[in-house]
């Protein structure tokens, strides 16, 4: 495929040949992967052929393809020496971040260790949070260096993920004191009646997606201790009414299904020493029809204003199974967006 891509390389395209050395032969074959994989991975991206002479990578194709590939198989390296693993998502997420130094538009970061380079992660209990596109670089230095955010786009990309791996890196850092992660039920006045148990094992089924990220980042046992103490909370957005939700790490998950009046009283429940992050997707709305999706007023009157970060995402930072953003791209081509 990669050969085929040579071959279609327009005459305009200088083909350039660049080799490209790496010392330690070990670390080599965890960057060419198992029968070769990441290598074929690169090659498949960005059209170019890579061959192995001893501890050399030799790259062939369009100049700044190769450059890419330099770029990125040089980063993978050096992910490696610092002792960690590449998978197949770190390699697309290499190949996609690029390797140009991007302008910071949140501003300075100094507070947080986490953003004293170009590199960006997220650290927690269980595992390390790597922003794999540009889109949610953005989006994670936001949900650092502002006290609302939202992020707005399709599924797959990231979108409370990330929020709740930054909810538990701030609060084991002890910038927040407590966790609050909560959904809007919809369902819940037509079907939780009917559904066994009391009314917590009634809206769980609504929060597994947000068990599931927490157990990504804290050991099982820590989750439920936390939860027992109430310094994580995962409540539906009917019970947020009422509350200050003060010193606390606060998401709002699927928030297109968060009516006006919800939206507006969940947003007033930010107080001191808090920071909140509302994600949701405009094209999965669930509301009866002709209610209006508070995430898309709330998007429209709050646009600009200090202290409100807006990230938005689109189908190439969909970063589960490459045939999802395929998916995506196929509904937007039929009922285009809004944007």
């Amino acid at each position: 495929m990669a050969t085929q891509a040579l071959q279609d390389t327009p005459a305009s395209d200088t083909l350039t040949e660049r080799p490209v050395s790496f010392p330690d032969n070990r670390l080599l074959i965890d960057l060419c992967g198992e029968h070769d994989r990441y290598l074929a991975q690169i090659e498949q991206t960005l059209g170019i052929l890579i061959t192995r002479r001893g501890n050399e990578l030799v790259l062939h194709g369009p100049e700044v393809s190769v450059q890419r590939a330099s770029d990125v198989l040089h980063a993978l390296y050096q992910r490696l020496e610092q002792g960690r693993t590449v998978e197949p998502g770190d390699v697309t997420g290499a190949i996609r971040m690029g390797s140009t130094p991007e302008a910071d538009p949140a501003g300075p970061t100094d507070q947080l260790e986490m953003f004293s380079g170009d590199h960006v992660e997220i650290r927690t209990r269980k595992k390390i949070v790597e922003p794999r596109t540009p889109a949610q670089k953005a989006y994670v230095r936001n949900l650092f260096t502002n006290e609302l955010v939202f992020g707005i786009g399709p599924a797959g990309t990231g979108k409370t993920y990330l929020a709740v791996a930054a909810a538990v890196s701030m609060f084991l850092d002890g910038h927040v004191d407590k966790i609050v992660l909560s959904r809007p039920a919809v369902e819940a006045g037509e079907r939780l009646g009917f559904l066994p148990g009391d009314m917590k094992e009634k809206v769980d089924p609504y929060m597994q997606p947000l068990y599931d990220a927490l157990n990504d980042f804290l050991p099982g046992k820590q989750v439920a201790k936390l939860i027992e103490e109430k310094q994580i909370e995962i409540a539906p957005l009917a019970f947020m009414r009422g509350r200050t939700l003060s010193n606390a790490f606060v998401v709002l998950d699927e928030a297109q299904n968060a009516t006006t009046m919800q939206m507006k009283m969940f947003l007033t429940r930010l107080g001191e020493g808090s920071r909140m992050a509302i994600t949701g997707d405009r094209t999965q709305i669930d509301l009866p029809r002709g209610t209006a999706s508070g995430l898309l007023e709330a998007e429209r009157i709050l646009q600009g204003v200090k202290g409100i970060a807006f990230s938005r995402f689109k189908a190439v930072d969909v970063v589960r199974h490459p045939l999802v953003a395929r998916i995506i791209e196929a509904y937007e081509a039929v009922t285009p967006s809004d944007d």
